[in-house]
């Protein structure tokens, strides 16, 4: 009987092994599931909305009918190899990153555009080793399924621009009381400065941004006017304008090309109801 035990402890480690790892490839399978669904369907609520709570000001635009300076102006600011990158980060940045919170160190480079996105979508805002390694795993599969443009598009769709502010079709007629399409280089650059810090974001009486630090948070204000006057401009100066930034996305268009379209639901032609009422 002694000689049946080391058996039995044998058998419960494989059993134990084979069904971590059946778990894991059902992971693996359910992740790519969902990355594939990605390709076609746009939820119009994510983890971050849900836990901010309604009444959220969001409608889907499609890419089509977003300012290329709108796209151009986040490639340079949230994640430059986007579009020359294999995969949803370097690995050398990420482990860099991994080395600075374990050491309780500040973050060296940030996330990428579909780090934040499955984060967005997905996750929580809270900086633990669990969000971060399934921010990590869903960027992956992201990264590997979804071409580009659709990366960003979901991106700047579910990126919070604001108070209960999501998206850049909400955005653009928020603060500018324009369509997406019509963005300029100077108002492109000015809604990546709210990315940081959305929450404390003001709109100005009259459109545009609140920049008297007297009512609004100075460290919103030097990202704003950062993004719009320093960052931006000069990194795509650098990266040879913007139709040279989205073409690393594959996008050699622009917006204006659509204009035949501009008359259908995902052109956000004129002012969604949510916006409207967060105005009134």
């Amino acid at each position: 009987m002694e000689t049946d035990k080391p058996i039995r402890s044998r058998r419960r480690i494989r059993r134990f092994i084979f069904w971590w790892f059946k778990l894991l490839v059902t992971l693996v399978v359910l992740s790519e599931l969902i990355a594939v669904a990605f390709t076609w369907i746009t939820p119009p609520r994510t983890a971050f909305m849900l836990e901010d709570g309604e009444p959220i000001a969001y409608q889907f635009v499609s890419i089509d009918h977003i300012s290329r300076f709108v796209l151009a102006a986040a490639i340079v600011h949230e994640d430059e190899q986007l579009g020359t990158r294999s995969g949803a980060f370097d690995m050398k940045d990420f482990n860099a990153r991994v080395d600075a919170y374990l050491n309780g160190k500040p973050d060296p480079s940030g996330s990428t555009i579909p780090q934040q996105l499955v984060k967005n979508i997905f996750l929580w805002p809270d900086q633990n080793a669990l969000r971060k390694a399934l921010e990590a795993g869903l960027s992956t599969e992201f990264s590997y399924t979804l071409s580009k443009q659709r990366i960003m598009e979901l991106y700047l769709n579910y990126a919070q621009f604001g108070p209960k502010l999501y998206g850049i079709c909400a955005a653009s007629w928020y603060y500018f009381d324009e369509a997406p399409w019509y963005m300029s280089e100077y108002q492109a650059a000015q809604l990546m400065g709210t990315l940081p810090l959305p929450s404390l974001v003001q709109r100005a009486k009259g459109g545009g941004f609140l920049l008297d630090n007297t009512a609004q948070s100075g460290w919103a204000i030097n990202y704003i006017n950062g993004a719009a006057n320093v960052w931006v401009p000069m990194q795509i100066k650098d990266m040879g304008g913007w139709q040279a930034v989205v073409a690393t996305i594959g996008i050699t268009d622009k917006a204006s090309d659509h204009a035949a379209t501009q008359n259908q639901p995902d052109a956000c032609s004129t002012m969604p109801q949510s916006v409207s009422d967060q105005l009134n």
